[in-house]
């Protein structure tokens, strides 16, 4: 059975530009990735630990507005 895995943050950036997120732009201490008009914060650490990425998934769904299975996540 898959689980959820450490993501770097190029990867993890990559991955969200296939949801339709804007390249990130830098604000003030982290990037920015927008889909429409809504924001979402990308820390600026090397690697997404787990529950830091399960945070900003979560986040991405509800821009979203639908689930991003961990199957899903994993075949991009």
């Amino acid at each position: 059975m898959a689980r959820w895995l450490p993501c770097k943050r190029q990867i993890f950036i990559q991955k969200l530009r296939h949801f339709g997120f804007a390249e990130p732009y830098f604000g003030s201490r982290h990037e920015f990735m927008t889909l429409d008009n809504h924001h979402l914060t990308i820390p600026s650490n090397d690697e997404h630990f787990v529950p830091q990425l399960k945070m900003m998934l979560a986040e991405a769904e509800s821009i979203l507005d639908r689930p991003i299975s961990l199957e899903k996540w994993l075949a991009l």
